[in-house]
């Protein structure tokens, strides 16, 4: 049951009450926000976006998607897909995709074809985005061990069995860098050189696990050839690496430190030169979940120490700590396409503990950006959409058959926060060391907040996450704001929970349909909006307001605050 009311305090209070369980707890969470207190830029680190699949971009559901994560965004959303080199017809699979960019006649003389990689870059330049271009994977006509290339993967199936021959080597380095120099140059005069000097370049994914079947040296020659290859055609292009998989661990570390230290002094083995280009550096960081006692448990600890090693490292050497850091893979865990039925510990995907771990973990970047300095400069969410598969699978994704989840709401959220950074302080959200040793499931839930500051506006953003997926209290939070630099506010509020924004428990209620009708498709497409549940004038005392909402276990709020 939902009622919304407002409740009269010193100054001005408004109570949304959202359901009617029992909110008796040993500490009622209290959030004080300081407008006053700026801390950093409100970068939108989060506006990042990255799927295996490329061939998804241009259909139906991917077309869809785009435009709705590129209308969220104030700024233009950063786009990377594997397999833009990929040997095929560009036909669409579960982790794989293919685009023919490179074949060769029965003499061995190159042919380029762009078709299909255009149609990828067009589908994003067309919506404002900007492509984080992998150069990767190794065409069939270059590969080293070409058979067998295609690969026929499914849920279920060993991770391993995507390996084929487009994970080597190439067999001719000068092939593989004109291929860079000829697709570099076609991109400058299709889009312009302007738009390209505003893209990231990057050489392949996870070199360190499965993706790559050379050793470091033969990587770094990859990179260096590719790097030479990209400059020639557009001498200003951003090009970095090396989208390592466990930053944290001893590969991870071992080849991210390796690679620096080639690109600062090492020989360049396709120049011959000292170094090579590095205009930005970037990693992953994963989460890992499992299911304890029925229920799942994430695990957020894991992800985070990933990326504060990477931070760390990137700090360590003069050369490289002002170098923008990207987050190539930044997730709760790692295979997108495993779905809960195969893997039942990704079974937080559907409903709201997606949503409330994306917003409790990028609270956290934000912090360990403040804690090392570096400068970050985005989160690659490995989450996408899966054309022409079950409703509500369980995939990593941020819509099902063209229907919103609840996740994607909290980018909306994100959308709408702007200008500086606040202080925002809550006595009910897990401090940052903590949950780098441990995650977060004690019995307290992690209440916590972000806030943001623009020149007439300000936003909240409030969470009730716990790692366990099991039923929890829903709580009554104090928000209280000071120096808010107006008499008179509008204040909105936005939310995801069971009820708001939530197209996963709405499908449920329609008995879990795998052939929805018309009409309940256009309802499950309402239901995964972002839903506004109130929105009132009100008047400060003094620059303060204090605020009051009931927010159920893994639900998310947006308090937006706007004035003349």
């Amino acid at each position: 049951m939902t009622s919304i009311f407002l409740k009269k305090l010193p100054g001005v209070c408004l109570l949304i009450a959202l359901c009617s369980i029992n909110t008796s707890y040993a500490q009622s969470p209290v959030i004080n926000v300081d407008l006053k207190q700026e801390l950093a830029l409100m970068k939108p680190v989060w506006a990042w976006f990255g799927y295996d699949e490329p061939n998804y971009t241009y259909m139906k559901d991917g077309r869809k998607l785009l435009s709705e994560i590129a209308e969220l965004s104030p700024v233009p959303v950063y786009v990377r897909t594997h397999s833009l080199l990929v040997s095929g017809n560009g036909e669409a699979a579960l982790k794989w995709g293919s685009t023919n960019i490179y074949t060769e006649t029965p003499d061995g003389h190159p042919v380029y074809n762009w078709s299909i990689v255009d149609s990828i870059f067009d589908t994003y330049i067309h919506r404002s985005m900007k492509p984080l271009v992998q150069i990767g994977f190794m065409p069939e006509a270059l590969s080293t061990n070409p058979s067998p290339y295609r690969h026929y993967w499914k849920p279920g199936d060993r991770y391993s069995d995507i390996i084929t021959g487009w994970a080597y080597p190439p067999k001719d380095y000068n092939k593989w860098r004109d291929l860079i120099y000829e697709w570099g140059k076609h991109c400058v005069e299709r889009y312009g050189k302007e738009e390209v000097e505003s893209w990231y370049w990057e050489v392949w994914n996870e070199p360190n696990g499965y993706y790559w079947k050379g050793t470091q040296e033969d990587f770094f020659k990859l990179y260096d050839y590719a790097a030479d290859g990209l400059k020639k055609a557009l001498p200003a292009a951003r090009i970095g690496g090396i989208n390592v998989a466990a930053t944290s661990g001893k590969t991870g570390t071992e080849w991210t430190r390796n690679f620096i230290q080639h690109c600062i002094s090492g020989t360049n083995y396709a120049t011959g030169n000292r170094g090579a280009p590095m205009e930005a550096i970037l990693f992953h960081a994963k989460g890992s979940p499992k299911v304890v006692n029925g229920a799942v448990r994430m695990n957020m600890a894991t992800q985070l120490r990933d990326i504060k090693a990477g931070f760390e490292i990137v700090m360590s050497y003069p050369e490289t700590q002002n170098l923008p850091v990207i987050i190539g893979e930044s997730d709760p865990e790692g295979c997108a396409a495993c779905g809960m039925v195969t893997n039942p510990e990704n079974a937080y995907r559907n409903g709201t503990m997606y949503s409330s771990y994306t917003a409790a973990s990028f609270a956290r970047k934000y912090q360990l950006e403040d804690l090392t300095g570096a400068n970050f400069t985005g989160a690659v969410s490995w989450s996408f959409e899966f054309e022409n598969q079950p409703w509500f699978y369980g995939f990593r994704d941020l819509a099902t058959n063209g229907v919103d989840k609840p996740v994607l709401n909290v980018f909306r959220m994100f959308g709408m926060m702007k200008g500086k950074r606040v202080n925002a302080l809550s006595n009910r959200m897990y401090p940052l060391e903590e949950v780098l040793q441990s995650s977060m499931h004690k019995t307290q839930s992690d209440i916590g907040a972000l806030a943001s500051k623009d020149t007439l506006s300000a936003a909240v953003m409030i969470w009730n996450y716990h790692d366990d997926e099991i039923a929890g209290p829903a709580e009554k939070v104090d928000l209280k704001l000071e120096h808010i630099p107006a008499g008179n506010v509008a204040v909105s509020i936005y939310l995801i929970d069971k009820t708001h924004s939530n197209s996963y428990e709405v499908w449920k209620g329609m008995g879990s349909p795998q052939q929805p009708t018309t009409k309940q498709i256009k309802t499950l497409e309402e239901s995964g909006k972002l839903r506004r549940v109130d929105r009132k004038k009100l008047k400060t005392n003094s620059g303060k307001l204090e605020l009051q909402l009931l927010l159920e276990r893994q639900a998310v709020a947006l308090v937006t605050l706007d004035w003349q």
